[in-house]
């Protein structure tokens, strides 16, 4: 039983190295990554030297260590096992082509939100999570569609949530009024709450009853203007009235309801 323990030991402490690594912008050294995760150097040495016989981390010319590019086999490979991003691909790529803006696709997973694909725009875009990252569900239009309709799927919400701009909505009244808003439009928004300078617009992809993704373009807060921002509002709800169409083999889903609330 010890010897089972200390391997299940291992493999989380290695685990947690990759993790921080890939949230690192910039590669990081042996002792650095020992202080940050609390592991005497010889530990992080010798797990370091596991992950890289694997591919998983690579050391660059000054012996820093960053992720590898085993790490993006493996990506790739759940991605080509998904059906949501299968499905979602072709039109997460005519979508961001005709608006000129990133468009992203997430979904819930183990009890939190994730990209799981994208389509880069034409457009600048200063800042976007990537593939695999992380997305908080109080600070995001996707965020806000799972908690409207699905919350869930998600691990609960914790008593202090994070504020990550001025706009944020971390008191639990207004927070309560925009999800109610949003399960009364069937749409979603985020205006700077989680970026500054970054506003989106999503909207949910069903099977039936279950929300099985979302879909949602993000783009610099000013281009949400005007006709802008109504085209932004109708390409996501068309692109995941396809979603959902591909999903289903062909099968036309109920008719949705518009970014106003009409259907």
């Amino acid at each position: 039983m010890e010897r089972s323990s200390d391997f299940s030991g291992t493999i989380d402490k290695a685990l947690e190295l990759l993790f921080h690594l890939h949230e690192q912008p910039a590669p990081r050294g042996v002792s650095e990554l020992g202080r940050a995760l609390a592991l005497p150097k010889s530990t992080a040495h010798r797990l370091l030297a596991s992950l890289s016989r694997r591919g998983l981390v690579e050391r660059d010319a000054l012996g820093r260590y960053r992720p590898g590019i085993a790490l993006v086999a493996l990506g790739l490979g759940v991605l080509e096992r998904e059906p949501l991003v299968e499905a979602a691909r072709p039109v997460l790529e005519r979508t961001a082509e005709a608006l000129g803006e990133t468009i992203f696709l997430s979904a819930a997973r183990a009890g939190r939100l994730y990209v799981v694909d994208k389509q880069e725009g034409s457009g600048f875009l200063r800042a976007a999570p990537r593939v695999g990252s992380e997305i908080p569900a109080h600070a995001t239009a996707i965020g806000k569609l799972y908690l409207a309709f699905a919350p869930g799927d998600l691990l609960p919400v914790r008593s202090e949530i994070a504020r990550f701009t001025p706009a944020t909505l971390v008191e639990p009244r207004a927070l309560s009024r925009e999800i109610e808003r949003v399960r009364a439009s069937g749409i979603a928004e985020m205006r700077d709450e989680w970026i500054p300078g970054l506003s989106g617009v999503a909207a949910p992809i069903r099977l039936g009853e279950r929300l099985f993704g979302a879909i949602a373009l993000a783009a610099p807060s000013p281009h949400f203007s005007g006709a802008s921002e109504i085209a932004f509002r109708e390409g996501v709800l068309a692109a995941a009235a396809e979603i959902e169409t591909r999903l289903s083999g062909g099968r036309r889903m109920p008719a949705r309801k518009r970014a106003g609330g009409d259907t």
